[in-house]
């Protein structure tokens, strides 16, 4: 048994290396076969960027429609703002021109009532433009009594101004 013993433990002892020799002469044992068509690193990245580029693309068209959609809500949120205060301030002017206008036909009508001496001293101290708008609303005779009663220079700045308000020629920009 001993020459038994022997054999074995010559075969345990040259199975490690026998074992390894033939993994040895194995071509590519341990490395990773590829393909008939060897793929180069290059070409590996080329594939993936070919693979992933159309839900790229999708994905970017997906945030930019996204983004479009967030800045169309900001601005329909504005309009609606600036529409709400345009709304405001029309409503505010035409309480303005109402008032302006009932203001002015109260003041016509004072002066209106007033005897042109009178009327006269208190219009040559008035702004310019106010004085020239009580005296258009008045009548032709009781204004040119009014003018008559002024200084005359200011009486002629007040008739060149309604003059200039009956000119087509005359802008219609304020400034």
């Amino acid at each position: 048994m001993s020459a038994d013993m022997t054999v074995l433990q010559l075969l345990r002892r040259l199975a490690l290396p026998a074992a390894g020799l033939v993994l040895l002469s194995i071509p590519g044992a341990f490395a990773q076969e590829h393909p008939a068509g060897d793929i180069t690193s290059q070409d590996e990245i080329k594939q993936f960027c070919t693979n992933i580029a159309d839900p790229a693309r999708d994905q970017r068209y997906l945030l930019q429609k996204q983004e479009l959609e967030k800045l169309r809500a900001d601005i329909d949120a504005r309009m609606a703002e600036m529409d709400k205060r345009k709304a405001e301030y029309q409503d505010w002017l035409k309480r303005r021109d109402d008032f302006l206008k009932e203001a002015e036909a109260g003041l016509t009508e004072i002066y209106r009532k007033m005897k042109p001496d009178a009327a006269a001293i208190q219009l040559q101290d008035m702004k310019i433009e106010v004085a020239s708008a009580v005296i258009m609303r008045l009548g032709p005779r009781q204004s040119s009594l009014i003018l008559n009663e002024m200084d005359p220079q200011k009486a002629a700045a007040i008739a060149s101004v309604i003059a200039s308000a009956s000119d087509p020629n005359t802008s219609k920009d304020p400034s």
